[in-house]
């Protein structure tokens, strides 16, 4: 699984949509161009390279069992932005999958709680397609999303589609309300203090602000969900994405190659502490 270490392979762009109402943030759907196959593990992710611009870490935002690979992405940054310009059928590098996978195949016998903010609720996609898949391996399966407001909304169709099905319960929340927004206002703990899980059996899957992680644990911890069981995915400046570089390390952890999938009794005395 993976390619070399160091050398970007090439990839064709086989289709891209814009993402969320407010414009600034899009998938790619991308294939190898020598058409070999490979898998990744949900939570994982890859180094992008755009030919003369630069490299990004980007979550893998797929169904693990579909092709092609999907990467959902900000345009914020110097390499982003360019890559927002590029067109369908233009070549990119990737080196990957690289990194830690969520505990999809520990948490099943129990509930399973997927906690997202904002972007964060792309690394997370593919946690919640497997365990749809899956569905009869967990006993609950929550989506709790928060975000800025109804324009920054994720995969509007398919959170529509994953709560009508009768198969999850989703459920969410904007920090701003407009006029065209019917649903929850306010902050992603809200949902997590209100859902039904069983905290004893849960397993929580967390992504977004690290501000909003923060809080999630504690909402999560209040519930009665064991520390051991809470897990987050970090973003880091990740440059080399094998543990070479530096850039990216946390305390003792590297996040390209410890992460970013860690369980919080790794990160608590790392994150766990507000900034003054």
């Amino acid at each position: 699984m993976g390619m070399d270490a160091t050398l970007p392979a090439p990839w064709r762009i086989a289709w891209r949509r814009p993402e969320s109402a407010a414009g600034d943030v899009f998938t790619w759907a991308v294939e190898p161009v020598d058409g070999t196959g490979s898998s990744f593990l949900p939570g994982q992710f890859n180094m992008l390279y755009a030919y003369g611009i630069g490299e990004v870490p980007v979550s893998i935002s797929s169904d693990p069992a579909g092709t092609p690979w999907l990467h959902t992405i900000r345009a914020v940054g110097s390499v982003t932005r360019p890559m927002a310009a590029l067109k369908v059928g233009e070549v990119i590098g990737l080196r990957g999958p690289y990194g830690s996978a969520w505990p999809l195949v520990a948490a099943e016998g129990g509930d399973l709680v997927i906690v997202a903010g904002g972007l964060g609720l792309a690394p997370l996609r593919s946690a919640i397609y497997q365990a749809l898949r899956r569905r009869s391996h967990y006993r609950g399966v929550y989506v709790l999303y928060g975000t800025r407001s109804a324009a920054d909304v994720l995969f509007a169709d398919e959170l529509a589609a994953w709560r009508d099905g009768g198969q999850i319960e989703v459920a969410v929340t904007v920090d701003r309300a407009t006029p065209d927004w019917s649903g929850e206002v306010g902050v992603v703990t809200r949902l997590i203090h209100r859902a039904g899980f069983d905290p004893a059996t849960t397993t929580a899957l967390l992504c977004g602000p690290e501000i909003m992680m923060r809080f999630a644990v504690l909402a999560l911890q209040q519930r009665g969900v064991p520390d051991k069981a809470i897990h987050l995915s970090l973003e880091r400046n990740m440059k080399c994405a094998v543990g070479y570089c530096g850039h990216c390390q946390l305390g003792p952890h590297f996040v390209c190659r410890d992460g970013p999938v860690l369980a919080w009794p790794r990160l608590s005395d790392l994150l766990g502490v507000m900034e003054l």
